[in-house]
């Protein structure tokens, strides 16, 4: 979704970002400021401002600073475009998007109306919760026998459903309110005539939030021994348990000060362990870790710790969160997990042993990579050929599920020697099983050749370093790096141009290839590819020349821009990269700015004279059509990034015969670049529609 730079100008004039601020930190007047303890940072004297007059925040201690879509951002965890939307709304604007029909608009706007109502009703209901657990002696006796203090359950707003089937009526006065069905908080019987009663009743309640703060949802506990132990509200427009997490509101504050991100099991650890010191925690939501979850909490912090008890129960919800961890165990990210004696729970453990102990244990917890192992040799005998073997078959899906990096690459050397195989042996045997597995998707050729079962070729490297549009880039990948046995691997002859390198093939008769003759002749073996048409030529200005004068006169196209992008633009040579870079950052600080304004934020910068030269002159301007300008960015990130692809082809190309994963690494490259020239070639279809 795309906002223009207009409206975000226009939001920001009709907000005040001390009424945003103040909604998450205390705020006192101050001179022409308002002063608070800083959100980002533990002090014990305030020295976070907010300027009403700049409608900016600024800490003097960390130096966090920004406006209050930057401030939701960062302080709530939300994307720009959600944080946008949740202003938005607050002041009454429609957030504008050309590129969607006026009747989906209709409908989101009728879903955030109805998101907005239904929170509301959840909110009502914890304000009933809460005066009720003050009216109740046996709840309040159930929190302080578990330890809880009066902070703490004010804190996590904790509350108390009494007993009967109907006490909502008193809170509702239109009991039958389809709202109190929907939010999960009444249910209907469909075997008693459409009989209605509370869900949770003579129960302990946990309210549930969102980054935000809203209620969404409850979770309630039985005071007794009476089951369900817990009960959980539904799933609803507001509520899905596979996105949320306990606790999260409460903590994320805690989560940046502590550098982790404590993961447990119940709503009750989360309380007790911030009762006892350990204010970081958060829960699911009685289903398992999901990689939504993961994601979420990775906004927050570089380190996530799994808790769980060491019986059959918690090795099993563990072997789960590892499933949603791994895709985003990038090399910079600490997972970890760690397991309790069977007997103990967080608040158990904590009790009996200290905190230092259980810090002590948190410390040592076990780390991604070796839980991964443990868990590919999970009913394996590795002094045995099939406990190995079936090992490695355990593994595959596994170590194919993480990011490619360091991490990634070190597993797969453990993994073989553990299998007591060579990695390139093991990473052979995955590649054939994935190659079986996947299914086989007949390939386009270009007008004029002739068709061939798919099977026969798969697309290779071109070494010119160029794009292409000719006929399909045989063989499966060149001849020197080992082409699996099956795939037809003709060399490249001179005359086939990106070819040249690899030497020329010997003549091939094929009665499929038909050129504009007839059947191709052996003396047309060295002919050269008929002419094939070219994109257009690119400005005599190089691309990244190009690329900055778009976004920095039209900055709110980076949100559209992937994380390929991003690299992508960031891994140009300075001063390019580190004006992406800053760039980049602005826009997460503050959100979309204009040319104006992003040049006084650049002065004394290291990058301030590059790009007031790129702004400055008639060649800097970037005016037009949105959608054009856009469509002229996707074609020349699309292009940086195969003239990438390609050059780090070309090395993997050489270090094949030593790097036993340069082969995997190849293909999953050649897909990529695959991708990236057929995007080019949309740009290009649509360019030319447009003009005929």
């Amino acid at each position: 979704m795309s906002i223009p730079q207009s409206f975000i100008q226009e939001l920001l004039s009709r907000i005040d970002v001390v009424e945003i601020v103040g909604r998450y930190v205390q705020l006192k007047k101050g001179g022409a400021n308002f002063m608070g303890l800083c959100p980002f940072h533990g002090e014990k004297s305030p020295s976070f401002s907010v300027s009403p007059s700049k409608q900016f925040y600024h800490c003097f201690g960390c130096g966090k600073n920004g406006n209050a879509i930057g401030f939701l951002m960062d302080h709530a965890g939300m994307g720009f475009v959600e944080a946008v939307q949740d202003l938005a709304q607050q002041v009454g604007l429609q957030v504008p998007d050309d590129d969607i029909s006026p009747q989906e608009k209709e409908r989101a706007a009728a879903a955030r109306q109805k998101q907005a109502t239904l929170t509301d009703v959840l909110e009502k209901a914890a304000d009933a919760y809460r005066r009720h657990l003050r009216e109740s002696q046996r709840a309040i006796g159930y929190f302080k026998a578990r330890g809880v203090s009066g902070t703490v359950a004010k804190r996590y707003s904790l509350g108390y459903a009494p007993e009967g089937w109907r006490s909502l009526a008193s809170v509702f006065p239109h009991y039958d309110d389809p709202l109190l069905e929907e939010s999960g908080l009444v249910i209907v019987s469909e075997d008693d005539g459409g009989k209605r009663y509370d869900r949770f009743r003579d129960r302990v309640m946990f309210p549930i939030r969102n980054v935000k703060g809203e209620c969404i949802g409850f979770g309630g506990r039985v005071l007794g021994d009476e089951k369900p132990k817990y009960l959980n509200s539904p799933e609803t427009p507001v509520f899905h348990k596979g996105r949320e997490l306990y606790g999260l509101f409460e903590a994320r504050t805690a989560i940046r000060e502590a550098g982790y991100a404590l993961v447990t099991e119940g709503y009750m650890d989360v309380v007790a362990l911030a009762q006892l010191g350990f204010p970081n925690a958060v829960a699911t939501l009685g289903t398992a870790c999901t990689p939504d979850h993961v994601q979420k909490l990775l906004r927050f912090t570089e380190a996530v710790v799994f808790s769980f008890d060491g019986d059959a129960a918690g090795r099993r919800a563990a072997r789960k969160a590892l499933d949603g961890a791994l895709p985003h165990a990038s090399d910079t990210r600490s997972i970890k997990f760690l397991f309790l004696p069977a007997e103990h729970d967080p608040d158990s453990f904590i009790r009996e042993h200290g905190t230092d102990a259980f810090a002590r244990h948190v410390s040592d917890a076990v780390p991604l990579s070796r839980f991964l192992i443990e868990a590919a040799s999970d009913g394996c005998d590795l002094a045995t050929a099939e406990g190995r073997a079936r090992m490695a078959s355990q593994a595959r899906t596994l170590w194919t599920a993480l990011p490619d990096g360091a991490l990634k690459r070190q597993l797969l050397g453990e993994l073989a020697q553990l299998t007591q195989l060579k990695a390139q042996d093991l990473s052979d045997l995955w590649g054939q099983a994935a190659a079986r597995e996947a299914p086989r998707v007949p390939q386009q050729q270009p007008a004029g050749m002739g068709q061939r079962p798919a099977q026969q070729y798969s697309p290779a490297p071109t070494s010119s370093g160029a794009m292409h549009d000719g006929p399909p880039d045989w063989g499966d990948i060149p001849p020197d790096m080992g082409a699996p046995s099956g795939h037809w691997q003709p060399e490249p002859a001179g005359g086939y141009g990106a070819y040249a390198a690899y030497g020329k093939p010997p003549f091939r008769k094929n009665p499929d290839w038909k050129g504009s003759g007839g059947n191709w002749k052996k003396k047309d073996r060295d002919a050269p590819w008929p002419p094939q048409p070219r994109l257009p030529r690119t400005p005599a200005v190089s691309r990244a020349d190009h690329a900055a004068r778009l976004l920095l006169s039209h900055m709110a196209f980076l949100e559209d821009l992937t994380h390929d992008d991003h690299d992508a633009l960031c891994a140009q040579p300075a001063p390019h990269g580190t004006l992406f870079a800053w760039l980049e950052a602005q826009f997460h600080e503050h959100g979309p700015q204009a040319w104006a304004v992003l040049r006084e934020s650049l002065r004394d910068h290291e990058c301030e004279a590059f790009a007031v030269k790129m702004m400055t002159g008639s060649h800097a301007q970037t005016e037009g059509d949105l959608a054009e300008l856009r469509r002229e960015l996707r074609d020349l990130l699309c292009r940086m990034q195969i003239e990438a692809i390609e050059e780090q082809q070309k090395v993997l190309v050489l270090q094949a015969e030593q790097d036993p994963t340069a082969l995997d690494r190849y293909r999953a490259m050649e897909q990529k670049r695959t991708v990236l020239r057929a995007t080019l070639r949309d740009g290009l279809d649509k360019n030319l529609s447009k003009t005929s």
